[in-house]
């Protein structure tokens, strides 16, 4: 298997108007979009994705469509994250069984398990599929941070090649390649351009839902042509977007801005809210910055 890479967009639902469905005609073309844009690899049903708020027929819906749509084009993982172990190897394995190329798990977010529950977790879920895992570190989210030095003990778990690193402390990207080596391979969550200087491998990034040809070409510019001037260019004309879709409104400023480029996905699910009115002139105005409004071809 081909090592996984570059800018990975950690996919936004598309729902339908009324909010009750996916919408799976904007979630294929959203897929196709952000191939043709030259995106390196999609991570549906994170957080981004509001994992937590689809039905089971809901989540295979949408691993089917991205799997099928991106037709090995590039990588597809899928957020398999749950609170009991065992649904997590479950998730992992319908994941894997639908095709997926790998699965991201972020850490039970609620128990607040131990390091060495933690490290039984993901062995767990590690014996029983074949494809890599991504291990997700988000504190913020999860209510424990997986610290250099666990991460290194789950480096020795087969399966757990990768880590979606999301703090915002960039030398953990230096102590996590320090302590495992080859072991684990770094993505940055949301420091991407500093992570990539350090060693980061890659980027799950929510701004490349909106600006995946900027997001991807980041990545090339840094790890592959080593071009600080270019790179530092275009990450200060992104940055704007990237603190759009940054906190809270990550779900929200998402949407909305994919429906003022062209393509709409519907609202988020509540309780989350869509932006207040101020929020969406001004995301507008960015996106007009960047020649973006109404950019994605109907």
């Amino acid at each position: 298997m081909t090592a996984f890479r570059g800018t990975y967009t950690v996919l936004i639902t598309p729902m339908t108007a009324d909010g009750k469905h996916v919408d799976v005609p904007a979630l294929k073309k959203l897929v196709d979009w952000q191939i043709e844009e030259g995106i390196h690899g999609l991570i549906p049903l994170g957080s981004t994705g509001e994992f937590l708020s689809l039905t089971p027929d809901e989540r295979q819906l949408v691993i089917e469509t991205c799997v099928q749509t991106a037709a090995k084009r590039v990588p597809v993982l899928i957020g398999t994250g749950a609170e009991w172990t065992d649904e997590c190897v479950r998730l992992s394995r319908e994941a894997e069984t639908m095709g997926a190329d790998g699965v991201m798990i972020i850490p039970p977010f609620y128990s607040t398990p131990t390091d060495d529950e933690l490290f039984e977790h993901y062995r767990k879920v590690g014996e029983s599929i074949g494809v890599p895992i991504m291990v997700y570190n988000n504190p913020a989210t999860a209510n424990v941070d997986l610290k250099p030095e666990l991460v290194a003990r789950l480096s020795r778990i087969d399966n757990c090649k990768y880590i979606k690193e999301s703090t915002l402390e960039v030398t953990r990207v230096r102590d996590i390649i320090e302590l495992c080596g080859d072991r684990m391979t770094v993505f940055a969550g949301i420091l991407g351009y500093e992570s990539f200087w350090l060693g980061a491998q890659g980027w799950v990034a929510v701004c490349s839902n909106l600006i995946p040809k900027m997001s991807a070409r980041l990545f090339e510019l840094v790890a592959d042509e080593r071009n600080m001037p270019e790179a530092l260019a275009l990450y200060k004309e992104m940055l704007p977007i990237v603190r759009w879709v940054g906190g809270h409104r990550y779900v929200a400023a998402s949407k909305d801005g994919l429906t003022m480029m062209g393509l709409p996905v519907g609202k988020p699910r509540a309780p989350r809210l869509p932006l207040p009115e101020a929020d969406a002139v001004d995301l507008r105005r960015e996106l007009d910055r960047l020649g973006l409004l109404g950019s994605i071809a109907a």
